[in-house]
């Protein structure tokens, strides 16, 4: 069990959006993930915590979107995301919540997470979202480069396989934070 202080500490929560959580995950469902999210962003607002919702969207002409060569490209489906793609799932989002969009796979480049971060005061983040490996994981390495400390919720957070997530949880983010259970998150 790890307690936070409130004064210092952010929930962020990566892309539990429309468009995303829908899709097949593992090792935890979409609605476990978001149940877990939605039970800490309370306990976190309960608190006086800062909350902070991320999610990805793009312009419609995809103009935004990045295009390096790469041998796995992201498809667009034709005709583009449905127009609800980037919303955060109902239910989730409380008064005083911060939002962030992104334009890539992690959360602070290119956004003002770090500023909005650092003006509150915060030095550790709680990170969950999905998917585990790519914008839960990317936010992770980017937040521990700006020296913030980081918990990762195993069981608010999931992925397209399971073997994705496990090597996450395994291999990478015991190198760059400590690994918790949602009911594991307190404050002191």
């Amino acid at each position: 069990m790890i307690a936070f202080a409130p004064q210092s500490t952010a929930l962020v929560l990566v892309d539990l959006q429309k468009g995303i959580v829908g899709r097949p995950l593992e090792p935890h469902s979409g609605e476990r993930v978001i149940q877990n999210g939605g039970m800490l962003a309370e306990r976190f607002r309960k608190a006086g915590a800062s909350v902070v919702l991320v999610n990805v969207g793009f312009s419609k002409d995809f103009k935004d979107v990045l295009r390096q060569p790469v041998d796995q490209p992201n498809v667009m489906p034709p005709g583009g995301y449905p127009s609800d793609f980037s919303e955060i799932v109902e239910g989730l989002a409380g008064p005083g919540d911060l939002f962030i969009t992104k334009r890539q796979w992690g959360a602070f480049y290119g956004t003002e997470l770090d500023l909005q971060l650092r003006r509150r005061g915060i030095h550790s983040i709680v990170l969950g979202g999905v998917a585990t490996n790519i914008g839960v994981e990317s936010t992770a390495r980017q937040a521990w480069e700006l020296g913030y400390s980081l918990v990762f919720v195993e069981d608010a957070t999931s992925s397209m396989s399971a073997d994705m997530h496990r090597f996450a949880f395994e291999k990478i983010f015991p190198r760059i934070g400590s690994v918790v259970q949602s009911v594991d998150v307190t404050f002191s």
